[in-house]
């Protein structure tokens, strides 16, 4: 294992590109902590120490900005638009007919698609850091009241410098996206999950941290070892799939013949990855959000309604809170998987050249059997991400740690999908230069 660490950093290209990834890497966490004008950052850091973060959506983008979302920083929205727009562009292909036209014409339809996304994240960006300047500004970022410092997180409150603030974090992100693709040409990996991959890992020492302070150095060492076998759990069931195997008949063009080879369809059982996640999150902080806009003022009743959502629907150690949201991962993860993978055109496809399933008639019957068997492989896939995804919850009620949780949700699919496909591209780029690669 050491000495393919060595080959990879003897080998002078891969050497570059670890390098230049790494010194992205490094702009994009030294950003992360530059405060956006007109910030009062003392006062943030002591709301900070004093709130200990936020729940809900905005637990979620601050996992994915390392942090940086609370602190009011230039790269306060991470890549959270970027994701955003991914997936909007992504579902769109089922509802316009021109992005689907544009998704099958190969390279340059590809690159119309990710120039709409570009411009996607850009209005997100603005849309969100708006939102995020609105919430600031009212006193309710850290959701929670009393505490004078996070009251007054801004040191001008007038339009001129609302403006500014808005447009450098909408500048913030247009780097970030710059920074991300420049890593996918000339780094290793794929460069917006490798700066997702950083600001989780970043949150890491710090959870752990605050479970040792907060239950002890017992505790701290079970939820390792309870880490560390989720992690592997994780590696399992990402890297299991179904193999369909394929044949492909034997064709004569002239004097030549092709065709005559076996194949297989992979069929992961978890094709989804953790996009499921992040919608049933997303979805079930609205509840809290209307019942957030609809407080009573000082000397007024709660409202019976905004009192049961502020109860079940809030923190998130709530059993019925578990359910909904479990519930809500395994259908997002059935309706995900239907959008993502077509059983009819793949089928056709394979009719196209000559394919065909062992004892299965090619057209309608393959895609019936191709429908049938990711339905079954799809039920274990989304059992699987709505248990993991209820880790943190668990760990919220049990060692008081908090929804930012390391060892589960979305921070560790995503640590483990990334590491594992970033180990790969290393591994192939090895294999071109030695016989031997990273992985034995």
């Amino acid at each position: 294992m050491f000495s393919a660490i060595a080959r990879v950093f003897r080998t002078p290209d891969l050497r570059r590109k670890i390098g230049f990834t790494l010194g992205v890497i490094a702009i994009y966490r030294f950003g992360a902590h530059i405060p956006t004008p007109f910030v009062d950052f003392p006062n943030v850091q002591s709301c900070l120490a004093q709130s200990g973060g936020t729940e809900g959506l905005l637990s979620l983008v601050n996992l994915f900005s390392g942090g940086a979302l609370l602190q009011l920083s230039i790269f306060a929205l991470g890549v959270m638009p970027y994701i955003t727009a991914t997936i909007i562009v992504q579902l769109l292909r089922v509802v316009i007919p021109h992005f689907e036209t544009l998704y099958k014409e190969g390279q340059s339809g590809q690159a119309r698609l990710t120039q709409y996304t570009r411009y996607l994240t850009i209005a997100l960006a603005l849309l969100q850091s708006t939102t995020l300047v609105t919430v600031a500004r009212s006193g309710q970022l850290f959701g929670v009241t009393g505490i004078p410092e996070c009251e007054n997180v801004l040191t001008n409150d007038v339009w001129w410098a609302q403006l500014l603030m808005i447009i450098t974090m909408t500048a913030g992100t247009g780097l970030i996206m710059w920074m991300a693709e420049l890593v996918t040409e000339r780094g290793v990996g794929n460069g917006m999950s490798i700066l997702i991959f950083t600001s989780i890992a970043a949150t890491f020492p710090a959870a752990m941290w605050a479970i040792a302070q907060a239950r002890g150095f017992e505790v701290f060492l079970l939820v390792l070892a309870v880490g560390i076998l989720v992690v592997a759990l994780v590696v399992f069931v990402e890297q299991s799939q179904r193999r369909i195997p394929v044949q492909y008949a034997k064709r004569m063009v002239g004097r030549r013949t092709y065709g005559g080879t076996n194949t297989y369809i992979p069929i992961k059982v978890n094709m989804a990855g953790v996009v499921p996640v992040i919608f049933a999150s997303s979805l079930l902080y609205i509840p809290a959000l209307i019942a957030q806009f609809n407080q009573p003022q000082a000397g007024e009743e709660v409202p019976g309604w905004v009192a049961w959502i502020s109860q079940y629907f809030t923190t998130g150690d709530s059993p019925l809170y578990m359910l909904v949201y479990f519930l809500l991962i395994i259908g997002f993860t059935y309706f995900y998987v239907a959008i993502t993978f077509n059983p009819v055109d793949v089928a056709d496809n394979m009719k196209r050249y000559g394919g065909f399933i062992p004892g299965i008639r090619a057209g309608r019957p393959t895609a019936e059997y191709l429908d049938y068997v990711l339905t079954r492989i799809t039920l274990p896939g989304s059992i699987y991400l709505g248990l993991i995804a209820l880790l943190p919850l668990i760990a919220l009620a049990t060692v008081g740690a908090n929804q930012n949780f390391p060892f589960g949700g979305a921070s560790i699919l995503i640590i483990v999908g990334v590491g594992l496909e970033t180990v790969k591209q290393i591994d192939a780029q090895l294999q071109q230069r030695h016989y031997e690669g990273l992985l034995r």
